[in-house]
């Protein structure tokens, strides 16, 4: 899969791609990642790429042609997606993540400043994205987030389907806890279930407690999903209940 990022500070975006998971999967080709600096498509002497907004206001603003000339250099198909990463977009969350995953090729534009010119916006954008209702100082934190969430749903990025398939979001709950050695630290002990290796019950005990995480942390989640009979049952039994033991 190949990633377009078009920005200001290609560097930031090369150097935090080149670590962990997304780094080796940059070194054995399973994705390729190319960041492209807008100020290379200035026109201006000094390479400046921003200018004050027309109407007055407070910051400056991104110009059209410099952003335009480098998405164009791309020569990406017709079609590919082009996503801006602004506050103003729709909410990115895994629903997105799975969508994106199946294209070949993505081009993500970060803004600056106080953003980008609005016409240059409407002929190449075709998905404003927002990690959420905050302002970042640029689209470049969001643009890895998108990298790295996206790549993983990619073959060969993961060394096992199941590190993704098991994951929060993945099946609309919260992820379970999870342990490892040693069984018992700061007095805390790790639940007998998980050491007792009948794997039905350790499913059903990961299960409910995905169920429970996402009741107590994001019931908003949890009102969106469809539920089976057992499972709205273990819910209403749970919230009923006061035994400690009953996770």
């Amino acid at each position: 899969m190949n990633f377009h990022v078009l920005t200001l500070f290609p560097e930031m975006i090369e150097n935090a791609m080149s670590y962990s998971v997304i780094g080796r999967a940059v070194k054995e080709g399973i994705i390729k990642i190319n960041a492209v600096n807008i100020r290379d498509f200035s026109k201006n002497k000094q390479r400046h790429v921003d200018d004050y907004p027309y109407g007055g206001g407070a910051g400056m603003v991104m110009q059209p042609q410099p952003v335009y000339d480098a998405y164009k250099s791309l020569n990406v198909k017709e079609g590919t997606r082009v996503l801006y990463m602004t506050p103003q977009g729709k909410p990115f969350n895994q629903e997105i993540v799975s969508e994106l995953a199946v294209e070949e090729e993505l081009v993500i534009l970060c803004g600056h400043y106080e953003g980008i010119d609005e016409r240059v916006i409407e002929e190449i954008v075709t998905d404003e994205i927002s990690m959420g209702d905050f302002v970042l100082t640029g689209g470049e934190i969001p643009a890895m987030a998108v990298i790295d969430s996206v790549s993983r749903l990619k073959k060969g990025v993961l060394g096992k389907e199941e590190s993704f398939m098991e994951e929060s979001f993945s099946n609309g709950l919260l992820e379970y806890p999870q342990y490892t050695r040693p069984p018992v630290f700061m007095g805390r002990s790790v639940p007998d279930i998980l050491l007792s290796g009948h794997h039905k019950n350790i499913d059903t005990w990961r299960h409910r407690q995905s169920l429970i995480r996402t009741m107590e942390k994001r019931p908003d989640i949890l009102k969106s999903i469809q539920l089976n009979k057992d499972d709205k049952e273990f819910i209403e039994a749970y919230k009923s209940c006061t035994d400690t033991n009953f996770k």
